[in-house]
């Protein structure tokens, strides 16, 4: 089979599997989300909450039977599904229904007020994944709906890992073993989730892409154009602009998504063009136009983040930091918030490191991968630059509590796209085969 056929094989795989978990995969956060998208289409309130609610607790319910179905005590126990998908729906909907009456700032925005108006204000400046949601919401539904748009962008993301792989001109099953890793992997589970990691990730994952086009100025495939030098450098130049429209769409999109990932990757991204650019210089080399492009971009982001953030007015850092350590809101707030979140943050990472030493498969996943990026000195350094986003934004939310490594998801794209690099010098190891007559010809062994 040709390659596009595999990659798309996989995908298919991949999205056959996720059936065995269509509903249950939701956060507290979810339903922030969904609702949002509920209310862009045009639904009340009221209808909002309700739809939220129904798919919310018809996952709670498909958990607790299944629990009870393996339970060594009650598993011969009547299903308890009703009686979760009940009181869940009365206690969610009581909590609504007493905001809703209460009015004023409880009601503002379009988020369903299932958390009180600081929170809820955070979620109303993410509007990219909700409207991402809306078309699947409207035509197949909540349930349906939320499952095929994870679906979609998650096996997404694999397809960009095999689409940077083969742009920096790693053989097709090395660039299919990183679309893999991509799925089974952490990165693929958090995708899967209806929030917006999974968006935050495919687009991350586009600008890297970017970043190897603008490098490479080769896009993995044959072109019909002709090979003569001057053919070759108007499609290095093409190939190399479309690299850094990649780069700048992905980071714009981010805006919208999740601001402060448009901040990190931007961020990351020019730090990473200096550091190639003074490599290049302390060589001998120009840093190219590429690099150059790339953090003119990046810089241009993070200026207009920021910009953006101050003029809409969205909630600052210090409301972040007061969100995190009073629980979201539900204690007062801290008198000196700066303070204390950097004696969390210390002894966040020391508990942390030591969680990981326990079962070391992530820090041996990082070490893997960055070695293996070492084979592609400049695209590595930006590789390493998108990856190190998600070791600020677990910096930035220092909360041991969140499990799945949903924060530092980000970090997880080093030995997805790493490890094939990794495993090349075995691609393209020769294979000696015994001249005739001698001893391993015949069967023969030492």
């Amino acid at each position: 089979m040709r390659p596009r056929t595999w990659v798309l094989v996989l995908a298919a795989v991949f999205a056959v599997l996720q059936l065995a978990n269509v509903t249950g995969r939701d956060t507290p956060d979810s339903k922030n989300y969904v609702s949002y998208a509920l209310a862009l289409g045009g639904a009340g309130k009221r209808a909002a909450a309700a739809e939220t609610v129904d798919w919310v607790c018809a996952g709670d319910a498909s958990a607790a039977e299944r629990a009870q179905r393996v339970d060594v005590l009650r598993f011969h126990a009547p299903s308890p599904a009703g009686r979760v998908s009940a009181d869940c729906r009365t206690g969610e909907l009581r909590r609504v229904e007493r905001r809703l009456w209460a009015g004023g700032a409880q009601t503002d925005g379009h988020i369903v007020p299932f958390v009180g108006p600081r929170l809820r204000r955070i979620f109303e400046v993410r509007p990219g994944y909700p409207v991402f949601l809306l078309p699947f919401v409207t035509v197949f539904g909540v349930t349906w709906g939320v499952w095929l748009a994870s679906v979609l962008v998650a096996g997404a993301g694999g397809v960009l890992v095999f689409l940077v792989l083969r742009t920096v001109s790693v053989p097709v099953p090395l660039a299919l073993t990183g679309q893999v890793l991509y799925y089974v992997l952490p990165v693929g589970t958090t995708a899967m989730r209806p929030m917006a990691e999974g968006l935050m990730l495919a687009l991350t994952l586009t600008a890297v892409w970017g970043c190897a086009l603008a490098l490479t100025g080769r896009a993995g495939t044959h072109s019909r154009e002709g090979t003569g030098p001057t053919a070759r450098a108007a499609r290095t130049a093409r190939t190399a602009r479309a690299g850094t429209g990649l780069v700048a769409g992905a980071l714009v999109a981010l805006v919208a998504v999740k601001h402060s990932q448009a901040l990190f990757l931007g961020g990351c991204l020019a730090a990473a063009a200096a550091v190639v650019a003074l490599w290049r210089h302390r060589h001998g080399r120009r840093p190219g136009r590429a690099v150059a492009t790339i953090a003119a971009v990046a810089c241009a982001a993070v200026a207009g983040t920021l910009l953006l953030a101050r003029l809409l007015r969205y909630p600052s850092e210090t409301e972040s930091v007061q969100d995190l350590l009073t629980g979201h809101y539900t204690h007062p707030d801290r008198a000196h918030p700066w303070r204390e979140f950097l004696h969390l943050e210390s002894d966040f990472w020391v508990e942390w490191l030591r969680r990981q030493l326990l079962a070391p498969l992530f820090p041996a996943a990082l070490a893997a991968g960055a070695w293996g990026a070492r084979r592609r000195p400049a695209f590595g350094v930006f590789l390493l630059a998108a990856a190190g986003t998600g070791i600020l934004t677990q910096a930035g939310h220092p909360d041991i509590t969140i499990g799945g490594d949903r924060l530092i998801v980000l970090a997880w794209l080093l030995p997805v796209v790493g490890v094939p690099l990794l495993l090349e010098p075995l691609a393209h190891r020769p294979v000696q085969v015994p001249a005739q007559g001698s001893p391993r010809a015949v069967g023969v062994t030492r």
